[in-house]
């Protein structure tokens, strides 16, 4: 497969995850699903939009230079029809960076909130709280009847964060791939060509 039809098919593939990242944090705003009473009762980690600013926004631009480079044209740069093409991989891989970056803030800060667990209203002092420690909830289901309010917030939190997690890994393997395959179209130009017969 060329340089070019491979980074857009990686791009085909992260605008939906983007997509799905950012619908994931912003239902972690709505704890059990309904809104919260004060701001202070949702999760901190909620707060760092790893899936909004990580996998969402961040990914959103890596994604759409990733569609553009099969039909990127431009043939005869400096005189030589190749170059334009390996400056256009070697554009491409900067950007994969910065999906990386985002993805794996994404990725970090899932980690953590799945590790901490979620802030809920407990028995310990009537109050929003973290009453799970170094993720000791993950293997011990009788501790989530310690979150009272809101309702199924524990499955909510992992359900959410889990699948940021694993969207952000897949999202860093992507780039990573990409990072791979615009070093190669740089040195090696597109296997395709650039002029005549496509890419």
């Amino acid at each position: 497969m060329c340089s070019g039809s491979f980074a857009r098919c990686l791009g085909i593939t992260l605008i939906p995850l983007a997509i799905l990242c950012v619908l994931c944090n912003i239902l972690l705003f709505f704890p059990g699903g309904k809104p919260a009473a004060k701001n202070e009762n949702i999760t901190d980690e909620v707060w760092y939009f790893g899936g909004i600013l990580g996998s969402g926004v961040l990914m959103i631009f890596p994604a759409l230079v990733f569609l553009g480079m099969k039909n990127n044209d431009c043939c005869g740069c400096c005189g030589n029809e190749s170059c334009g093409k390996r400056f256009a991989m070697f554009f491409s891989v900067i950007f994969a960076g910065v999906g990386l970056l985002g993805a794996g803030y994404s990725f970090i800060v899932s980690a953590a909130a799945i590790n901490r667990g979620p802030k809920c209203l407990t028995l310990i002092n009537g109050s929003y709280v973290y009453p799970f420690v170094d993720g000791n909830y993950l293997g011990n289901h009788t501790l989530w009847e310690l979150c009272l309010e809101p309702s199924g917030i524990v499955t909510w939190h992992l359900t959410l964060f889990s699948m940021l997690l694993i969207m952000g890994l897949v999202q860093v393997v992507l780039c990573g791939f990409q990072v791979i395959n615009g070093l190669i179209g740089t040195v090696c130009g597109d296997c395709c060509g650039c002029c005549g017969g496509g890419d």
